[in-house]
């Protein structure tokens, strides 16, 4: 599912016009993006929890060279299905 398609989901299912689901979707995507940023914790019960995680640095393989490279410490976004989400994708 494309973002486009998740609009028109969401516009059939909350009977919102396309315009307002696509806002409504932009919204949460920024409100997240900023939480996320600031090193928050987005937690959504029965769906998911959003957070951030530090990734050490470390050495690595350049798979055309085979030459040892150096890759940065980086954070990086995490999701972690919850309760619900897990009892509903196997059914």
């Amino acid at each position: 599912m494309n973002k486009a398609e998740l609009i028109d989901a969401i516009s059939a299912e909350s009977k919102l016009t396309k315009a307002d689901s696509a806002r409504a979707l932009d919204a949460f995507v920024n409100a997240t993006s900023k939480a996320l940023k600031k090193g928050d914790r987005v937690a959504l019960v029965g769906f998911g929890s959003f957070s951030v995680a530090k990734r050490a640095a470390r050495s690595g393989r350049n798979p055309q060279t085979g030459k040892t490279i150096k890759i940065a410490a980086k954070k990086v976004a995490k999701f972690k299905a919850g309760a619900e989400l897990k009892k509903t994708v196997n059914k």
